[in-house]
């Protein structure tokens, strides 16, 4: 596998900052003037992100079972420590803090964050990002060598995630009143 140099991870760090930065104002523009197409867009990339994040919180603990069968200092365990740290870094993060944003501004746009089954779906979904640092932490774990649980146990907390996303599915289609 082939390591990217400083020079190309400065011009990918300097190029991600201009589309953020722009990606930024366009936002704040579209949230000012508040066009007609606004909340719909803002749907479509709450759920794109949703799915993003997803995916990860479900391939991460995946990882973490072949990371605990393996050797600690291993060839396997440094490359899964990798794999886990970029999923972490390059899709998860960004996208839980997209999915948020959306998640937040749709809340404020289409609730005025009214509705019990809408703060039920936010706390569930505070629950999900507690997840998602929990992970966190245990990559850390994983990439240092430490003792971060057995396949078996990560098997079964692959399922936390699984449990939540049924939740705030049900909440969001049945809307109950709560």
């Amino acid at each position: 596998m082939r390591a990217t140099s400083a020079k190309e991870g400065r011009r990918a760090a300097a190029r991600a900052a201009v589309w953020g930065a722009g990606t930024l104002l366009l936002a704040a523009a579209a949230i000012w003037l508040q066009p007609d197409w606004l909340y719909g867009w803002l749907k479509v990339i709450h759920i794109v992100a949703l799915i993003s994040w997803m995916v990860g919180l479900f391939y991460l603990p995946r990882l973490f079972v072949y990371h605990a069968d393996c050797a600690p200092d291993s060839e396997t365990a440094r490359t899964l420590a990798v794999m886990e740290g970029r999923l972490l870094t390059v899709i998860m993060r960004p996208a839980m803090l997209v999915t948020w944003a959306a998640g937040l501004m749709l809340a404020w746009l289409g609730f005025g964050f009214a509705g019990g089954w809408l703060w039920a779906k936010i706390v569930l979904v505070v629950g999900l990002t507690g997840f998602h640092g929990y992970l966190a932490r245990a990559a850390k774990r994983f990439a240092s060598g430490e003792d971060a649980g057995t396949a078996r146990q990560w098997r079964m907390r692959n399922e936390v995630p699984t449990i939540l996303l049924i939740l705030i599915v049900a909440l969001v289609v049945l809307k109950p009143s709560l």
